[in-house]
């Protein structure tokens, strides 16, 4: 099993958890917009950035790197940042549905984890599955006590790589990881970035129809119950049951 140098960056869409109430209708639009919005996330994220896997609400990326490169997170993280509040913005304009899933998409939310390490790359027909520690580290750095609901959040090693500015702006705080012992962190509030270019998108009666058209057929089979809509999404639990287990009919 190879190994090799990486940067590890998860983006984790949340904002459903205090608004959402568990219909089925609900549900199954809030599946479709986090779709759409892991897609815009996905394109988003330019090279070096590889998708791991997605993982419920979030995207996993990672990106080989030398064992000298210094990497500033930042241009990739409002990259993908840009891209992401693009396609709210555009599932705002074109909505046509008055159900919480869709009327509550303004609410969600994108926060960044990103750490750099060693990680071992194992190759499964034609998927690489990355392992070791570093990548239980990244993970673990999801639940933290970051006191504000957009940031990417990132080790000591990877904030001292950040430009003078940022670099200046990056808050630290203390993290007990769970198993893995405590860790300096470092967090930038992502209104403190570069803010995305409006997007100059106008209402429009066809594109609404076509949209409504296109989330009714994705969302058939969550509809029809052949599919659970939210299975493995973190951001979706509801008074500590799981999604499909307190939906409603």
């Amino acid at each position: 099993m190879a190994t090799q140098r990486a940067l590890l960056l998860i983006a984790d869409i949340g904002g459903y958890t205090r608004f959402l109430k568990t219909h089925s209708i609900n549900l199954a639009h809030a599946h479709d917009m986090v779709t759409q919005l892991l897609e815009a996330v996905i394109d988003g994220a330019a090279s070096p950035l590889k998708l791991a896997k997605l993982e419920g609400d979030a995207a996993f990326f990672y990106a080989p790197l030398s064992e000298d490169a210094r990497v500033d997170v930042l241009p990739a993280v409002s990259a993908i940042r840009a891209a992401f509040e693009h396609r709210k913005e555009t599932l705002r304009i074109d909505r046509t549905c008055t159900c919480e899933g869709c009327t509550q998409v303004e609410q969600l939310t994108l926060k960044f984890v990103v750490h750099q390490g060693e990680v071992a790359f194992q190759r499964v027909k034609r998927f690489t599955e990355l392992g070791g520690v570093d990548v239980i580290v990244v993970h673990r750095m999801l639940k933290n006590s970051v006191p504000i609901r957009e940031y990417v959040l990132m080790t000591e090693t990877l904030a001292r790589q950040l430009s003078p500015g940022p670099r200046e702006r990056a808050l630290s705080l203390q993290e007990e990881l769970e198993g893995l012992g405590r860790y300096t962190l470092r967090y930038v509030p992502l209104d403190a970035l570069e803010p995305a270019p409006a997007l100059s998108l106008q209402p429009s009666a066809l594109r609404r129809l076509v949209a409504w058209t296109r989330m009714t057929w994705r969302t058939l089979p969550y509809m029809l119950k052949l599919k659970q809509p939210c299975t493995g999404f973190r951001n979706f639990d509801v008074g500590g049951e799981s999604v499909a287990g307190a939906l409603q009919p």
